[in-house]
Formats: C-alpha cells, sequence, structure tokens
C-alpha cells in the first residue's frame, strides 16, 4: 500500500479503493475510478466506495517495474492466504445506497456471508492477512510505529502524494503530467498545494541562477577592486 501511493501518488482513499480489477498487469496500468471514506459505523461496518474526488481524478496510472513486481507478489502472497484461511477468509461485496429518487449513489462495503456466497465479490487489493478490510484504518498501526517508535511526528500517509509531485517535478517531469497523474484539473492546485522546497533545494536554485549569469563584467564588480 506504501510503495502504491509513493509510486502513483494517489489519495489514500483511491488506494484503499483498489481492487485487482482496476489493476491491469499486462498494460501496467491502474485505473483509478474510485474512491473509499467512512461514515457512521453499525452492524454492516462502515466502509463505502463513492466516486472519485472530480472528475479528473478518473485516470489511469502507469505501473513502474518496482511497484510491478511488488503488486505481483502481493497478490500472489494474497492468493496463498486465500488457500491458508480457506472459508475462513473475509470476504466482501458491494450493497447500493439509493437517494429518495431510486438512483444509486453511492455502495457500501459490505461483508460478505454464507447465504450471500453468490453475489459478485470484490476483490479487494490492501486487506489484512485473513481478508479483513479496514479501509483506510490499515495504516494506522504503521503510523503508530513511526510516530511513537521512530519519533517522526509530523508525517502522514497522504505526504506520500506530496512527495511524488515534488520529486517528479525536480527530475525534470513537466508539471501538466505530473498535474494529470494526480488527478488535478489545475496545474495551479499541484502547485500550490503539493510541491514543496527545503532548505537545500533553494540552495540549489541559488547556484543554479548564479551558474547561468555568471560574467566577466560581474566578477570585476564583486571584486570591488
Amino acid at each position: 500500500m506504501f510503495l502504491t501511493a509513493c509510486y502513483t501518488g494517489m489519495r489514500t482513499g483511491e488506494v484503499c479503493a483498489l481492487t485487482w480489477d482496476n489493476i491491469d498487469f499486462e498494460k501496467r496500468v491502474i485505473n483509478v475510478s474510485h474512491n473509499v471514506y467512512s461514515k457512521v459505523k453499525d452492524d454492516k461496518g462502515r466502509w463505502f466506495l463513492g466516486s472519485t474526488k472530480t472528475i479528473n481524478s478518473i485516470r489511469s496510472i502507469y505501473i513502474c517495474d518496482t511497484l510491478l513486481i511488488a503488486l505481483k507478489n502481493f497478490k500472489n502472497k494474497q492468493d496463498n492466504f486465500k488457500k491458508i484461511y480457506g472459508r475462513n477468509y473475509h470476504n466482501y461485496h458491494l450493497e447500493e445506497v439509493k437517494n429518495k429518487y431510486g438512483k444509486i449513489t453511492e455502495y457500501r462495503i459490505v461483508e460478505t456471508t454464507r447465504e450471500s456466497k453468490s453475489i459478485k465479490q470484490l476483490n479487494l487489493v490492501f486487506t489484512k492477512n485473513d481478508g479483513t478490510y479496514n479501509g483506510t484504518d490499515i495504516t494506522r498501526y504503521p503510523y503508530k510505529v513511526i510516530h511513537d517508535e521512530l519519533g517522526i511526528k509530523n508525517c502522514r500517509f497522504y505526504d506520500l502524494r506530496g512527495s511524488f509531485a515534488t520529486k517528479t517535478l525536480r527530475s525534470g517531469v513537466e508539471i501538466r503530467d505530473v498535474a494529470d497523474i494526480l488527478g488535478h484539473s489545475k496545474i495551479e492546485t499541484t502547485e500550490n498545494y503539493y510541491i514543496s522546497s527545503s532548505n537545500e533545494t533553494m540552495k540549489i536554485a541559488c547556484e543554479l541562477f548564479e551558474k547561468s549569469t555568471k560574467s566577466e563584467v560581474i566578477n570585476k564588480i564583486s571584486d570591488y577592486k
């Protein structure tokens, strides 16, 4: 899950909404089309599947070599756990949620009981070993370790999205391409909220400017001779 966010810049809810049907290993793309979110919990749980944040958020993201290997290995691992747990493996399906006009507004992620095995199953990617689905809560334990044991306090899973934007832009990628990968319709959103600078990068910027403006005239002025 961390690698997927790191190498694609996807939103937390988008990563947690992924099913194996969204991942095309042959074409090497992840098709982002949904977002998962939490609502009031009852006996059916509290996770819902809805549309992405904006229309532009529906997109396809290329899978690099590192992520391709990781996802394939993770799928094999999950398939093995399904065999190990057998009938005790937790499966889920989608339940339609309609408004008062009868229009489907969202879907609820509901655990499948033995009585409802005939319903089409939802092949969720990021679950526990026994298939239990915790939505975005699955990051809680890793971040408890990151915050409490490693002492890195100001760190969130969502920050991987900003890191992706910053590093790709610093590598020379066009900002329009980065905005499209992140699902932004306006490049201003990418510029204003997802790109960060540091003392080191600001130092590099000044040094690059210095190199581009070097001349004998400036040298003579700065020497004060």
